[in-house]
């Protein structure tokens, strides 16, 4: 018999869902995006659109022999509700790349522009209806159309939207190549086949950084200056969206066999190795603070979910005190490379 609680309209309410955890749904000032030259960075530029046109992911998003039978009615209660969890927040944030993507293709003018933005658009709608299809087998699936005329949308000026979608690309290509190679390393712990995908789909998640990282190389403007306190802001803002979201999972790190703490640090580490390919800084998540920081924050965030009242902006201020002393760690400089071109590498 089908889970009461796990139905469709479930899924849909919880992608509704707007939190400071939940992934969220952005537009942005079009016409700016759609004036950008990218004569400076040409030639990275012809290549990775040449790639993404190629398309070496075309037939990959289907499912084939090496999709195994899921026992969703025998899962282990807690796993399938953090599962059933991590697989909705996952498509959420898939499709939203795909609703801001496929709008700047549709407000453009700008070739170069709408062309990668049409590309990138493909790619996310081929993610999020794959994750989709594992739902269904659940018995639910996020109504996509539902989302996209209902959910909220949050402004976020062009440079705003470049830092926080290059980090969520890359992080995202950190996150799923961690969990692949461990699970390569130890399949015993692979209890859906959704993660035998991974690899590729993280391939897609580093272009998609590519280019952002190409967009801000066109204005050196965005990578300095004043700019760098923005980028340390979602730095430490994404890097402790993920702790905290990760350690409300435990029953879902614990099947995986994968230790949270070991995790963050893992892609956090992959990250900021990345982001150095356009980042004048990375943090240094080493300093003694860092660690005792995300812990700080994580308590608090899961006090002001159980909290009310006064006991509730306790937790808010010890999280932004946490958050504050994260962001006050001094960062680490570095010279950033004349181009930007990345192979993934892990």
């Amino acid at each position: 018999k089908q889970d009461e609680k796990f139905t469709s309209e479930f899924a849909t309410e919880t992608a509704m869902q707007n939190t400071l955890l939940t992934p969220r749904f952005y537009t942005t000032d079009f016409d700016e995006l759609d004036a950008i030259d990218v004569t400076p960075v040409r030639d990275d530029w012809d290549k990775l659109i040449a790639q993404m046109e190629a398309d070496p992911n075309k037939g990959h998003f289907k499912k084939n022999e090496d999709w195994d039978t899921v026992d969703w009615d025998g899962m282990e209660p807690e796993l399938k509700k953090e599962f059933i969890d991590f697989l909705i927040s996952s498509c959420t944030a898939e499709f939203s790349g795909c609703v801001l993507y496929k709008e700047m293709k549709r407000r453009g003018a700008n070739k170069d522009i709408t062309q990668l933005f049409q590309l990138m658009a493909r790619d996310e709608a081929r993610h999020a209806g794959f994750i989709n299809d594992a739902l269904r087998e659940a018995g639910l699936r996020v109504n996509l159309g539902f989302l996209t005329q209902k959910k909220k949308y949050t402004y976020f000026r062009p440079k705003f939207i470049y830092y926080a979608t290059y980090l969520s690309e890359k992080i995202g290509y950190a996150r799923y190549i961690t969990i692949f190679r461990h699970l390569q390393a130890h399949p015993e712990h692979r209890f859906h086949p959704i993660f035998k995908w991974f690899e590729e789909w993280c391939n897609d998640e580093f272009s998609h950084g590519e280019a952002f990282a190409l967009l801000m190389k066109t204005d050196p403007k965005l990578t300095s200056g004043m700019n760098v306190y923005w980028i340390k802001f979602f730095l430490t803002a994404v890097y402790g969206t993920m702790y905290v979201r990760d350690h409300q999972r435990p029953a879902f790190h614990k099947a995986l066999g994968v230790d949270p703490d070991w995790y963050a640090h893992e892609v956090f580490t992959k990250t900021s190795a990345l982001s150095e390919q356009i980042f004048p800084i990375t943090l240094d998540i080493d300093h003694p603070r860092w660690q005792r920081g995300l812990e700080k924050l994580q308590k608090a965030n899961a006090d002001m979910a159980e909290a009310k009242g006064l006991k509730k902006i306790g937790a808010q201020l010890r999280a932004a005190a946490a958050f504050v002393s994260l962001y006050t760690i001094p960062a680490k400089k570095h010279v950033v490379p004349a181009s930007t071109r990345l192979e993934p590498a892990y």
